[in-house]
C-alpha cells in the first residue's frame, strides 16, 4: 500500500488538467510571442487562461502575471515593491511564520540596507494582528503575511492587516499558495495589493505560478531579458502549464465544497484518533481557524526523522515541515514562533490530506503510527527518564 499524506508539499496533477495540457506540447506548440499562426494560436490560449484565472480570483486579466513558481512570485513581490519604493522608506514587515521564499527575500533586502520587522504569532498559529499598528513607522512601505500557513494550516486575518496597513499608506502582499485549493479567493474583497499562488498546490502542473499586482502598484522587475508578461517578466511563456493552471483552478473552485467536506472528515477523524490513542502528543495550530487539509503533531521524546523513516517503510508519505527546507536539521521556525519547545518541535510531523485520500488510508496510517511511536519511545532515553527512570548505555 502507498499512501500520500503530503499534499501541502505538492498535489498529483488531475487527469483532466493533463488532458487539457497535452495539445500544447505537440499540435499547438508555438511560442506565444511569435508573429505567425503557430504563435497566435498559443497566444490565444494564454490569453484565455489568464482571463479564466483572473475571473476566478476577482481581478482584471492585466493584473495577473505568470511566473515559474510561488517562490519566484514571492521573491518578485517582496524585492520588487521594496526596491521600487525605497525612496519612500526602507522598512518592511513580514510575519514570523512566513514561507522561506519570503524569509530569504527579506534577508536579501536587509543586506541592501533595508530594515525588516517580524510580526509575532500567537500560540494558536495566528499572527498577533494587534501588534501590527505599533510596528508601522513612517519608513514602512510593505507588509507581507501569508494567508494560510503551510506548516500548521492556520488562516491569517488578512482583511484586518490590509485595513491597518492601508490606513498608513503601506502596501500589502499575501502568499496565497496554501489557500487556493480550500478557500474562495477574491482579491478585491481581501483588499490586498499583491497576491501569490502556484498551480501544483491545487492539482495543477509544477513549474508555473502567478503574481497578482493591483493596477496602480509599481514594482521593479525581477527577471529581465524579454518582452513577455507585458515586458515585466522575461522568459518564454510556458503555455502548457498556464493552460493547465487555469483548468486546475477552475476545477478546484467548482469542486471546492465537496472536496473540503471530504478532506475535513479525514483530517478530523485522524486528529481524534491520534489524540485518543497516542500519549504525550501535541496538536499544533487552531483547527477552528485553519484549512481542512493539515494536521500537525509534535510527538514528545522521539525525533521526526525516525517517524518519517518508519512511515515511509510502511508506504506512508508525510513531512516534518516545508518541502522547501526538508534537507535542514533546524527546528521548524513556525513552531518555535508559536512557543513549541525546541526539544518537542524535533518530533513534529505534518500530515496533509487530499481529495483522493480515503478513510481506510487514515485508519491504516494511525494504526501504524501508534506502533511506530511506541517502538521509538522504547529506544528513547528521554522517554525512559520522563518519570524518574534511569538509562544505562
Amino acid at each position: 500500500m502507498r499512501i500520500y499524506f503530503d499534499h501541502a508539499a505538492t498535489t498529483p496533477c488531475d487527469k483532466r488538467v493533463v488532458d487539457a495540457m497535452i495539445p500544447y506540447f505537440y499540435d499547438n506548440f508555438g511560442n506565444s510571442h511569435s508573429q505567425h499562426f503557430f504563435g497566435r494560436e498559443t497566444e490565444k490560449a494564454v490569453a484565455e487562461s489568464r482571463a479564466t484565472i483572473a475571473n476566478l480570483i476577482g481581478s482584471s486579466p492585466n493584473e495577473l502575471y505568470f511566473t515559474s513558481s510561488g517562490t519566484e512570485s514571492d521573491n518578485w513581490a517582496i524585492k520588487g515593491v521594496a526596491l521600487s519604493r525605497a525612496n519612500k522608506g526602507k522598512h518592511i514587515i513580514i510575519s514570523e511564520i512566513e514561507h522561506h521564499a519570503i524569509l530569504a527575500s527579506a534577508d536579501w533586502l536587509e543586506k541592501q540596507g533595508f530594515t525588516v520587522s517580524k510580526l509575532p504569532v500567537l500560540p494558536s498559529g495566528v499572527v498577533d494582528v494587534d501588534a501590527l499598528e505599533g510596528m508601522i513607522t513612517p519608513e514602512t512601505t510593505l507588509v507581507s503575511v501569508m494567508y494560510v500557513n503551510n506548516i500548521v494550516g492556520t488562516i491569517q486575518p488578512i482583511k484586518q492587516i490590509v485595513e491597518i496597513a492601508h490606513k498608513h499608506g503601506v502596501i500589502v502582499h499575501t502568499d496565497c499558495v496554501q489557500a487556493m485549493p480550500y478557500m474562495r479567493i477574491d482579491v478585491k474583497d481581501l483588499g490586498v495589493d499583491l497576491l501569490t499562488f502556484s498551480a501544483h498546490k491545487f492539482y495543477g502542473p509544477k513549474g508555473v505560478g502567478a503574481l497578482y499586482i493591483r493596477n496602480g502598484i509599481r514594482i521593479d522587475k525581477l527577471i529581465g531579458g524579454g518582452g513577455q508578461e507585458r515586458s515585466q517578466r522575461g522568459g518564454t511563456t510556458n503555455t502548457p502549464a498556464i493552460v493547465g493552471m487555469a483548468k486546475a483552478l477552475q476545477i478546484a473552485v467548482d469542486e471546492m465544497e465537496q472536496n473540503n467536506k471530504h478532506i475535513e472528515s479525514l483530517r478530523d477523524h485522524f486528529v481524534q484518533r491520534v489524540l485518543n490513542e497516542i500519549p504525550y502528543v501535541r496538536q499544533n495550530g487552531d483547527l477552528t481557524r485553519s484549512v481542512p487539509s493539515i494536521a500537525n503533531f509534535s510527538f514528545e521524546f522521539v525525533e521526526g526523522e525516525g517517524i518519517l523513516m518508519f512511515l515511509d517503510l510502511n508506504g506512508i508519505a508525510a513531512s516534518s515541515g516545508s518541502a522547501c527546507s526538508s534537507g535542514s536539521l533546524e527546528p521548524e521556525h513556525v513552531l518555535l514562533a508559536m512557543g513549541v519547545p525546541i526539544e518537542v518541535s524535533h518530533g513534529t510531523i505534518r500530515f496533509s490530506f487530499g481529495k483522493h485520500n480515503t478513510m481506510e488510508e487514515v485508519d491504516y496510517t494511525v494504526d501504524k503510527l501508534v506502533n511506530i511511536i511506541s517502538k521509538l519511545r522504547e529506544m528513547s532515553p528521554l522517554f525512559n527518564l520522563k518519570d524518574g527512570g534511569t538509562y544505562n548505555v
